[in-house]
């Protein structure tokens, strides 16, 4: 019996002495929890920053022309080669001219007759041998003659069909021996004018507020039309060697997307730009003095949606502080008001702050603001 509760009394002791075991471990954690927590910051600087605006484009050839046949007849000949550069009036076509050679030699040999016919009645009228109006019926037979060896000559030339400009013709739509009449619908070839080319932007209508509205003393925007500069970005990522400049605001909204056409105006000299291109552009229509960048991981929202960052304090306390955001460029964020120079922001660290905690500070390092992302902005108002 009493060997029994011997064994019962040192079984409890053992059990307490591993409670208490347990609780010196469970105490480690709290403690590294409690410790004043380490904060990468970054200490706002202002500077002067371009205020680009980011937009989806198309290109647009600079001119077009539709070569159409102006008489009837068979096609002989093809004299270009499909898909290379055409000068204006270089001879594109050939067709059959036998039957307006023709004709351009019967009106001819008429006007030859009228012009003989004219003389004698010159000589006659002087010994008033005929009348003052068949004299003036000879006159209208001869301007009449005239006119019709006109039309004939350029019937007659209309048989070589020319390149009516210079620029990038496409493939024909007409073979050899082909029939062509004046006015058709058909079109024989396609040509495209790409050196300049345009290239179309749809901004919407709050991007075009927003520069008309936005002008203070910090700024110096310009409007999109006022012959801003743009730059191009194709569609494999590479740059475009050559800038733009914007020559054309439509006066009109388009009613199903609430944009407006914008129209650039890029060289082209190697032919690099095709008409219907899909082109991101970079149009710089304005600065920004005493611009405050921060990095894209430093600006968080609350649930509302309302932008906000972490502030370490001259004390090395943090507060929340609300920001109003201009844009994004890149992976930082231009910040309108909120902040100012010389503060420090919390960039990493953040999991464990609150409202007044004490934090060990950091300067962030390797760390790279860059605003030439080739990326769709988005604006944080």
């Amino acid at each position: 019996m009493y060997r029994i509760f011997f064994v019962i009394i040192l079984y409890v002791a053992i059990l307490f002495s591993c409670s208490g075991c347990n609780n010196s471990d469970s105490n480690e954690p709290l403690q590294n929890i409690s410790s004043t927590p380490q904060v990468d910051v970054y200490v706002v600087e202002s500077q002067t920053v371009p205020l680009i605006r980011k937009l989806p484009g198309r290109t647009v050839a600079f001119n077009v022309a539709e070569v159409r046949p102006q008489v009837n007849g068979i096609i002989l000949k093809r004299k270009f080669k499909e898909g290379s550069l055409v000068q204006e009036g270089e001879e594109l076509y050939e067709i059959n001219n036998e039957v307006y050679q023709a004709h351009f030699d019967k009106v001819l040999a008429h006007l030859n007759c009228s012009e003989r016919e004219l003389q004698r009645a010159e000589k006659l009228k002087e010994n008033r041998a005929i009348s003052e109006q068949e004299y003036e019926d000879i006159l209208y037979t001869l301007e009449t003659a005239k006119a019709d060896v006109e039309l004939a000559r350029l019937n007659l030339n209309y048989c070589k069909v020319n390149a009516p400009l210079h620029g990038k013709i496409g493939r024909s739509m007409i073979s050899v021996g082909a029939l062509v009449t004046n006015g058709q619908a058909q079109e024989l070839a396609v040509i495209h004018q790409i050196d300049p080319i345009y290239v179309d932007l749809n901004p919407a209508v709050s991007q075009i507020l927003q520069t008309q509205n936005s002008q203070n003393g910090n700024e110096n925007r310009l409007p999109f039309w006022q012959d801003a500069e743009v730059t191009l970005t194709l569609e494999d990522g590479s740059q475009y060697p050559f800038q733009g400049k914007i020559k054309f605001l439509d006066n009109h909204v388009q009613k199903d997307t609430g944009t407006v056409l914008l129209r650039a105006e890029v060289p082209n000299p190697n032919g690099i730009l095709l008409p219907g291109m899909f082109i991101r552009t970079s149009v710089v229509e304005g600065v920004r003095y005493n611009g405050k960048l921060i990095p894209q991981q430093a600006l968080f929202r609350n649930a509302k949606g309302s932008p906000y960052v972490w502030i370490v304090r001259p004390d090395n306390t943090v507060e929340i502080r609300h920001v109003q955001v201009e844009r994004m460029f890149g992976n930082t964020w231009l910040i309108d008001t909120g902040i100012e120079e010389g503060e420090r922001i919390v960039v990493e660290g953040t999991q464990f702050l609150g409202q007044g905690v004490k934090v060990i500070p950091r300067n962030v390092e390797h760390l790279e603001l860059k605003t030439s992302f080739d990326q769709s902005e988005s604006s944080g108002k």
